[in-house]
């Protein structure tokens, strides 16, 4: 039987963590669990919530994740978010991030991902674990696509500051 950790104050996903999936909890209650390369670990709060923990621990949250994507690509359901951009840390809710049905999947552990019965999707990542989601193919696929072109245009945003003096400090000491 897998420990349940209890509810987490702070969330800190790594660029080892695969995704996050709702989990019901024996006593009813929603949970999440996280699958890393190596391991997974149960938490009792909802996958957004563990998401939304992971956004601040790295200076936001989930709402000025979501901000920042609308601003940057215009999408404002479903929206990917970067965790960390400069770990490469890029998530993809699998549905609006308010229902309990949601999950949320690192988009850089992502191998291959294939049409199921019953509009489900096979997902396997990169480590050769696989995981079927119950959502459709196309949807999958739309927010694997919508997540790669936020990554390439949050990549050039941030590499347009670096080559125009990113390396300088606002404010040196004297």
């Amino acid at each position: 039987m897998q420990q349940i950790e209890q509810s987490p104050t702070v969330a800190e996903l790594t660029p080892l963590t695969m995704a996050i999936l709702p989990k019901l909890l024996e006593n009813g209650q929603p949970g999440c669990e996280v699958l890393e390369t190596e391991n997974s670990s149960t938490f009792r709060t909802s996958p957004s919530k563990f998401i939304d923990l992971a956004c601040k621990f790295y200076g936001s949250s989930l709402k000025g994740r979501q901000a920042g994507v609308k601003e940057i690509c215009g999408i404002t359901h479903k929206a990917p978010i970067s965790i960390d951009p400069v770990s490469g840390m890029y998530f993809f809710p699998t549905s609006s991030p308010l229902a309990h049905t949601c999950s949320w999947i690192s988009h850089s552990h992502i191998k291959r991902i294939e049409a199921a019965a019953h509009q489900c999707t096979n997902l396997t990542f990169k480590n050769g674990d696989t995981l079927t989601l119950d959502v459709s193919y196309g949807s999958m696929m739309n927010q694997v696509q919508r997540t790669a072109q936020y990554r390439f245009l949050l990549d050039k945003r941030i590499r347009h500051l670096w080559k125009y003096g990113g390396d300088q400090i606002a404010e040196p000491f004297v």
